[in-house]
């Protein structure tokens, strides 16, 4: 997979090339989709590596593509870009992230590597749009974009809540929802009180999924409660490891 991740690094320079030349992208913009370059290059080409991964399947390239405009994402919050521009790469991204998963069912080459590449860009994203959104709205708008990896730093201390949850349309439901608010969020056309609301209350639907997860995991380690015996969860989980 190591030619397609060298193919995006390139595209990707010619991303933040392009945002210097049309918004005037600055220098922290440039050190902020550098890193992320050279760190996500890095990480990518050992996961693949460590899975045996090797060649990229047809949602893979889609997921990608869609690393890209992650990158674009990044360098315009980390350089201060213009919200719009912010708003529109990162519309992009989310429409993409609809497409990997129906092209790697029609495919038929759905993977974990592919559904975790796809949960780490997912996870991701929300995180640099919450970063955004908080110089304006106040820092509990980064529990959204931490959370995630609260929860997976936390599996590492208690292992059963890395064990595979049950499917449910609830979670990818209140998973979508954070990266829709957050980005309408940056978009300057909506007034503090009602951008507050919005992020406040996906904020609040994260913390119940989580929380119900949470609960659902104790469950299945044979703790208090009676457990799920539903059908377990597909590869695609946005926000879960």
């Amino acid at each position: 997979m190591r030619p397609q991740i060298v193919v995006a690094a390139i595209v990707l320079v010619l991303v933040l090339t392009g945002l210097s030349l049309t918004i005037g992208l600055d220098p922290a913009g440039w050190v902020g989709g550098v890193v992320y370059l050279f760190v996500g290059g890095a990480l990518l080409t050992w996961a693949a590596h460590r899975s045996g991964h090797h060649s990229p399947s047809p949602a893979d390239t889609v997921t990608l593509t869609r690393t890209i405009l992650i990158g674009g994402v990044s360098a315009l919050v980390v350089g201060g870009g213009p919200a719009w521009s912010v708003v529109g790469t990162a519309v992009a991204a989310l429409i993409l992230d609809l497409v990997d998963g129906y092209v790697a069912r029609r495919t038929r080459t759905v993977s974990s590597f592919g559904a975790r590449f796809d949960m780490e860009a997912d996870a991701f994203l929300l995180l640099i749009l919450s970063v955004y959104v908080a110089v304006d709205l106040g820092p509990w708008v980064l529990l959204i974009g931490m959370l995630r990896y609260l929860f997976v730093g936390l599996s590492r201390c208690l292992p059963w809540l890395g064990a595979p949850l049950p499917w449910s349309r609830a979670r990818k439901v209140v998973a979508a929802i954070q990266g829709v608010t957050l980005t309408a969020a940056c978009a300057p056309i909506l007034p503090v009180w009602a951008s507050t609301t919005a992020v406040a209350g996906a904020l609040a639907a994260l913390l119940w999924s989580f929380g119900r997860d949470t609960v659902r995991l104790w469950d299945i380690r044979g703790g208090p409660g009676t457990g799920d015996s539903g059908p377990t969860e597909e590869p695609k989980q946005p926000l879960r490891k």
